[in-house]
């Protein structure tokens, strides 16, 4: 079982603080849990947050020996860590630990020198903030969360729900992670900037005219989807499309239905037994070669490799219900093919 440690500095977010342990402890593999959490502060017992609600943390700052993972939650006075959590971070970040933070929780790892000449972000109030007190700091503001090695960072408070699910399907895979977004009720997994297991980030969504396109193009991935399908199913020109998509989702729909196809694909690696060309297939990437190319690019990893890590044994055979195989012809093949590769350059 993965072992994670949440410090709570005073004043804690409750929020932040409520956010790992709510969406972890949902994750179960083979009906087993997948994360022991366990909260700590640098004084066990009362600890008080910057809201009216009491809280009392019964475990301290040794709690960070032997955990696997580190969370940071954002605080009311952040600029100004405890020297005791400063030092435990270190001492952490010495031995391996993976450390992520949210929120405003970016500073006590930006303090601990952990943060110097790396990306990171945090709370977009406190950007500039972060930028003038760390200089050595790569700083982004227009991202939910980075990965830069072993350090995350979250921005606003939402955004650690983003980074927890980063996290879960870092650990075990995109279906355990999806499965949890889906119990708690919110988005799926959304990348925010990291090297390795992503490759560009989606804002998060911020309009709805162009939403039932979405969810039209999610249901019709295994087809040959072109710029001008979804206008004409958006009801507008390329042109107008193209604006209104970008001002939602942040990117452009070509690099959206990129990101769409290689998390179907992810999926059905980790949940089926299917064929690479027929993942390749079911996902409109046309082919195993494009498959291949296109998870290496976003995850270090070949299509093999992938689900020789995040597999589950026994998966399923047939493939998904979002339309039919049949539909799926060499000639359709080929043009998804084509068009995944459109969307790989304008990305």
């Amino acid at each position: 079982m993965h072992r994670v440690a949440v410090v709570a500095s005073p004043p804690v977010s409750m929020f932040n603080l409520a956010i790992p342990e709510l969406l972890l402890d949902k994750a179960r593999i083979d009906g087993r849990p997948g994360y022991e959490v366990v909260i700590c502060a640098p004084d066990p017992g009362p600890v008080a947050t910057t809201g009216t609600l009491g809280l009392s943390v019964p475990c301290g700052l040794e709690a960070l020996r032997g955990a696997h993972t580190v969370i940071v939650a954002g605080a009311g006075e952040p600029f100004a860590p405890d020297p005791r959590v400063l030092r435990a971070l270190r001492e952490a970040a010495a031995d391996g630990v993976r450390i992520a933070s949210i929120c405003t929780g970016a500073f006590s790892l930006a303090e601990a020198g952990l943060l110097d000449g790396r990306r990171a972000t945090t709370y977009w109030a406190h950007t500039e903030e972060m930028r003038r007190r760390h200089p050595a700091v790569d700083v982004r503001g227009d991202v939910l969360y980075t990965q830069d090695g072993q350090f995350l960072t979250s921005s606003g408070y939402a955004a650690g729900i983003d980074l927890c699910l980063h996290l879960i399907r870092t650990d075990y895979g995109a279906a355990v992670a999806n499965e949890v977004a889906r119990l708690a009720l919110v988005a799926p997994v959304r990348p925010g900037g990291q090297t390795q297991f992503t490759h560009t980030p989606l804002p998060s969504e911020r309009g709805t005219a162009c939403s039932d396109t979405r969810g039209w193009a999610m249901r019709n991935l295994d087809k040959p989807l072109t710029l001008t399908d979804l206008a004409r199913h958006a009801g507008v020109s390329v042109r107008t499309l193209t604006r209104r998509f970008h001002a939602e989702s942040g990117v452009s729909p070509l690099q959206w239905l990129l990101h769409q196809r290689v998390e179907r694909a992810r999926e059905l690696l980790e949940t089926t037994n299917l064929r690479m060309d027929q993942v390749a297939a079911a996902c409109g990437l046309g082919t195993a070669d494009s498959l291949r190319g296109h998870l290496v690019r976003r995850t270090g990893l070949t299509p093999s490799a992938y689900r020789a890590r995040f597999g589950r044994p026994g998966g399923t055979g047939p493939l998904p219900s979002t339309s039919s195989t049949s539909s799926t012809s060499s000639t359709s093949s080929t043009s998804s093919a084509s068009s995944a590769s459109s969307a790989s350059s304008a990305a």
